[in-house]
């Protein structure tokens, strides 16, 4: 693949999560520090009054979402649509991921009624397809696994609806991955995030490629038939042929549905600088080398992040 065009090569002139994180996230207000941002980034904002009407459910039982914390450029979209990507086990993460703007510090206890009240927000917005994701918690011994299947539970018994999980790593334990498999997700979304290389630069030190991979693929060998899927934040300093190896590497180990989308730096301070904007053709063109390799269903935009509309990408199979 040498001689393939790099997305890292030099700074634009025109101008850059969570999972979601592994809170999802990809940060959401672009930093200015290389350039203004380009045309493409700069959105419209949704009018009516579902967003104040999702904000309010959500506050009034006490949920919190990727959307929010992770600074999401696609909030205000998804609140107008009445949904979003419900956030568990607290809004405080361990990890000081470099990309990430959810808070980081030492978390607060488990709230044991959160899988309720998520159900309960999700039959309240009558969600199809409901999407949760949570901070990364090495503080518990299983990292929230147990708390997880409670939440899938709770949801499933309470809407019927389908259901995505997008989970942090669980640090190489094994046990606790099968605890969250065990409650069957339609979905599993554990994001590679970047390729290799910048691999601990951008997770941070407990991070770790041939896990991330192992841990889909483990899915996979207990339950073949829950769809798995990934994405990768761009514009952090990879190659073309870094991403097509990383893309390789999701298709050996089965990996069904695919998201990418522009990394936009949270804020100035202590976050990863953008190093390219990728112009929206550039996506194009990495979306259909993607489906040509294999996957299912790829997902690939300036805008895109690990859950935006995924109730459309899981009902397509």
């Amino acid at each position: 693949m040498s001689g393939l065009p790099v997305i890292n090569g030099g700074n634009s002139t025109e101008g850059g999560s969570c999972g979601g994180g592994s809170c999802g996230s990809m940060g959401g207000s672009a930093s200015q520090s290389t350039a203004r941002l380009p045309k493409w980034l700069k959105r419209q904002i949704p009018k009516g009054n579902n967003v104040g009407a999702t904000a309010k459910l959500l506050d009034e039982l006490n949920l919190e979402t990727v959307c929010d914390n992770a600074k999401c450029p696609n909030r205000m979209e998804c609140y107008s649509q009445q949904t979003a990507t419900f956030m568990i086990l607290g809004k405080t993460c361990t990890r000081p991921c470099g990309f990430c703007a959810v808070e980081r510090g030492r978390p607060g206890a488990l709230e044991l009624d959160e899988p309720d009240r998520v159900a309960e927000a999700a039959h309240r917005l009558g969600l199809k397809h409901v999407v949760i994701t949570s901070v990364t918690r090495d503080d518990l011994p299983d990292g929230g696994a147990d708390h997880f299947y409670q939440c899938v539970v709770a949801v499933r018994e309470k809407t019927g609806a389908t259901v995505e999980v997008l989970t942090p790593d669980f640090v190489h334990n094994k046990p606790a991955l099968d605890r969250v498999i065990e409650s069957a997700p339609e979905v599993f979304n554990h994001n590679a995030e970047t390729v290799p290389r910048l691999y601990r630069r951008v997770r941070g030190p407990k991070s770790d490629y041939q896990w991330t991979l192992g841990l889909l693929e483990r899915v996979k060998e207990v339950n073949p038939d829950i769809k798995t899927k990934s994405g990768l934040m761009l514009g952090l300093g990879e190659t073309h042929e870094e991403v097509y190896e990383v893309l390789s590497d999701l298709l050996d180990i089965g990996c069904d549905f695919l998201t990418l989308g522009q990394y936009l730096q949270p804020s100035l301070d202590r976050y990863l600088p953008v190093v390219r904007y990728i112009p929206p053709e550039e996506f194009a063109m990495l979306g259909e080398k993607a489906k040509s390799m294999g996957f299912k269903k790829v997902a690939s935009g300036p805008f895109v992040r690990s859950s935006y509309h995924a109730r459309d990408m899981a009902e397509s199979f």
